[in-house]
């Protein structure tokens, strides 16, 4: 069951920011800016459907949809930081620029996995989250050194997000036994170069970076905050409403 939970808890985040990016379609500040954080959304659903398709062949009875649709909040195991309501430009930009260079170090050590699957897919997704990274980053840039007024709205963003940075590096068992296996990923082996990719950028950006106190935690054991009930509510409507409908 190690590799299923593994597997299903990344192919959780991709979908919770998939979704919660897909909320800024047709409200982007810019039409351009719009299409771009729609396509993001776009590649984290395919991420998503990548992962949850290999979940299902592990799990041998449920479909994908049945993963992505027909389990409660308890029963997702996405890191907290993916289920935060998008708030203003700047929140959304920050979530994405931690949550991206996070992802882009994961997928560059997953890539090297052991099991062809994993590694295929953590191949495919890479080539996006670069993409993903490079945007965030430039907007945090952007933000950061642009007036007084961007730069206190992202720092107060990133003040506020950065509680929610600590489960990155979590290592459970089930991390443990697959990281051990040479199948996944030791998330503590890539804080280093995480923290550097953080750090040049929010120096370029003129951010402070804030200091490590209270860490939210409990994703790992599907504990989350109550913004995840609330998105799931939607994102799971029509399924649920009619479970027989075809499309």
């Amino acid at each position: 069951m190690s590799l299923l939970d593994y597997t299903l808890r990344i192919a959780d985040s991709s979908l919770i920011s998939a979704q919660r990016l897909s909320e800024w379609c047709s409200k982007g500040p810019t039409l351009e800016e719009d299409i771009a954080i729609s396509n993001i959304s776009l590649d984290l659903f395919g991420q998503a459907n990548g992962f949850l398709e290999y979940v299902s062949e592990l799990d041998g009875n449920k479909t994908v949809d049945d993963f992505a649709f027909k389990r409660n909040e308890r029963e997702f195991f996405n890191f907290k930081i993916t289920e935060q309501p998008n708030g203003h430009f700047g929140d959304t930009i920050v979530k994405l620029f931690l949550t991206s260079a996070f992802n882009f170090l994961f997928y560059t050590k997953l890539s090297g996995s052991k099991n062809e699957k994993l590694s295929a897919l953590a191949a495919k997704s890479l080539k996006e989250v670069k993409y993903h990274l490079k945007h965030s980053r430039s907007w945090m840039v952007r933000l950061g050194d642009g007036t007084e007024e961007s730069n206190k709205k992202i720092q107060e963003s990133l003040n506020s997000l950065w509680q929610f940075t600590g489960e990155f590096f979590e290592m459970d068992k089930v991390d443990t036994e697959i990281s051990k296996s040479g199948l996944g990923v030791n998330n503590l082996s890539i804080k280093e170069d995480w923290n550097k990719i953080i750090n040049t950028t929010l120096s370029e950006s003129k951010l402070i970076r804030p200091k490590d106190g209270y860490m939210q935690t409990g994703s790992k054991r599907g504990i989350h905050t109550e913004h995840l009930g609330h998105l799931l509510s939607e994102m799971q409507y029509l399924p649920r409403a009619y479970p027989d409908a075809k499309w």
